[in-house]
């Protein structure tokens, strides 16, 4: 027999989006239920690399990455955990003079928005972070970002959304969305839940929903190539990434020094997995960054399903076409420290109808009929 439900918000989604919509749902008194097709966190917002960086984004992004910070700083207050997170800092190595010049505009177009970036040429990185060989010309150093543990947090955010009084149901794929004229109807095997307000906040799965309202998106799956070597004794106190891409690394306390950069490889629509290829790219990479790395052992290596647009921008936005529908997908790799900001944006936008966090550059409508179908 399949369960009726009434509520006033549903989300779609029990990665750290559509966890911390919820939670900031609950703190405005809003009645919600969170439907997670798996376990909650156990995605993309489960397997990223865990990062939590400011550094980097783009300059319509970055209002909403400082929302997201200040959220950080108060983190077990937020959620009852510190999830490993550590303000360790993050530095962007630049290999080439022209890529020291693009960190180097990069700090110029940022200086006003509280980053504090520390450019260093490559004798002074060298003094400081004893790291990266000759081939080092220089970097970017970001102090107050940081690292946390993904396996950890991403579920603690929809522990804490429960208890504060939110409805959390796992494995409970979404089979449909449809709205009677009255309310919105989601269906699952098990449950018929009707409300106001829908939170699409499906990661990867997004786009059907989107399409299934009206709302198609050119969104395809990028699934990161990530590994971990066995521990190791503590030689990197901060986050690594490499102006460019191609490469980002961190070590934990536990001595473990966890890597991505590059593709991996789709399975299915919800499986994917590294790239043997792409871990053999990596790894001269790592090696020349880091000589420590050179004789470590490579201990397990995965992936995930996660979502991309071509603009490499997220959507955070109420619907263009139907009242009550309200979108937070696509962050493609890039949303673990923007979660509990998005969180907050999203259920600021439902209770008041508007966010006073800038984010008209992530209005769904960005995206014409003619992209969609391309």
């Amino acid at each position: 027999m399949v369960k009726q439900l009434a509520t006033e918000v549903v989300v779609i989604g029990g990665g750290i989006m559509g966890a911390s919509t919820a939670l900031f749902l609950r703190k405005r008194g809003i009645q919600v239920v969170v439907v997670e097709r798996d376990l909650c966190g156990s995605r993309s917002s489960g397997v990223n690399f865990g990062g939590v960086r400011r550094q980097g984004r783009s300059l319509a992004m970055l209002p909403l990455s400082q929302r997201s910070h200040q959220h950080w700083g108060r983190l077990t207050e937020l959620i009852g955990t510190e999830a490993e997170y550590e303000r360790s800092g993050h530095f962007k190595i630049a290999r080439s003079q022209a890529d020291m010049e693009s960190l180097v505009r990069y700090a110029e177009k940022t200086r006003d928005c509280g980053l504090d970036l520390q450019l260093l040429d490559g004798a002074e990185l060298h003094k400081r972070f004893p790291v990266g060989g000759a081939k080092v010309v220089g970097g970017s150093f970001c102090p107050d970002d940081g690292q946390a543990n993904p396996r950890l947090l991403s579920p603690a955010f929809a522990t804490a959304a429960a208890r504060a009084g939110a409805q959390v149901f796992e494995h409970s794929p979404v089979l449909d969305v449809a709205h009677n004229g009255q309310r919105f109807v989601v269906r699952t095997p098990e449950m018929e839940i009707r409300a106001n307000v829908v939170v699409n906040a499906a990661g990867a799965w997004a786009g059907q929903f989107a399409e299934q309202c009206g709302e198609p998106v050119p969104m395809r799956i990028r699934p990161p190539a990530m590994g971990v070597t066995e521990p190791l004794p503590f030689f990197l106190h901060w986050s690594l990434g490499v102006e460019g891409g191609s490469i980002y690394c961190r070590q934990v306390r536990r001595g473990n020094v966890v890597f991505g950069g590059g593709p991996g490889l789709v399975l299915d629509d919800t499986r994917a997995r590294n790239r043997h290829t792409t871990v053999w790219a990596q790894l001269p990479q790592l090696v020349e960054l880091l000589p420590q790395l050179k004789n470590a052992q490579l201990i397990r290596t995965w992936s995930g399903n996660e979502g991309a647009l071509p603009d490499h921008e997220p959507i955070i936005s109420a619907s263009s076409r139907q009242a009550g529908l309200y979108h937070a997908f696509g962050f493609a790799g890039g949303g673990f420290q923007l979660g509990p900001g998005v969180g907050d944006v999203m259920a600021e936008l439902i209770a008041q109808g508007r966010s006073s966090t800038p984010i008209d550059a992530f209005r769904i409508d960005r995206f014409t009929d003619s992209a969609c179908s391309t």
